[in-house]
């Protein structure tokens, strides 16, 4: 059996951004974006309800028969449920936007993680290896921090 002496390792990168006022305006763009989505969605969704629940009462007899009570009560419920993950969704949209109202500039926030390649040897810091951040400004890297 031979000894390997080094070894290919995928390892876990964290981008860092410096929080400046362009980063933060362009975050907020971004998740207000998210917002206005979410917003389109619900009124989708509860338009695309209603016209499903008025096609069930144009083509039922008055009064309406349980099967088709039964089938207005089940849309119902499935619009109150895709709703409610929607409004979670924004609710926790709108928090991340004030978190990051909250950032101060110059601040170093995570925000995102990536994946890379590393070589490891006998001897070698294998902490020191896998702890490594890619620290970005604006877009432009300003530091590779850990053992490349």
């Amino acid at each position: 059996m031979t000894s390997i002496k080094e070894l290919q390792l995928k390892r876990p990168v964290s981008l860092k951004v410096i929080v400046t006022p362009r980063w933060k305006e362009e975050v907020q763009q971004q998740l207000q974006a998210q917002l206005s989505q979410l917003d389109a969605e619900i009124a989708q969704l509860e338009s695309q309800g209603q016209r499903a629940i008025s096609e069930i009462q144009k083509q039922s007899l008055t009064p309406i028969p349980p099967q088709a009570a039964a089938q207005i009560e089940n849309i119902q419920q499935q619009i109150y449920q895709k709703k409610n993950e929607f409004l979670a969704q924004k609710n926790q949209l709108l928090q991340q936007i004030q978190q990051v109202q909250l950032l101060e500039f110059d601040q170093e926030v995570i925000q995102a993680q990536m994946e890379s390649y590393c070589t490891v040897a006998i001897g070698d810091n294998l902490i020191e290896k896998l702890n490594i951040e890619v620290v970005i400004k604006d877009g432009f890297v300003q530091e590779i921090r850990g053992t490349v």
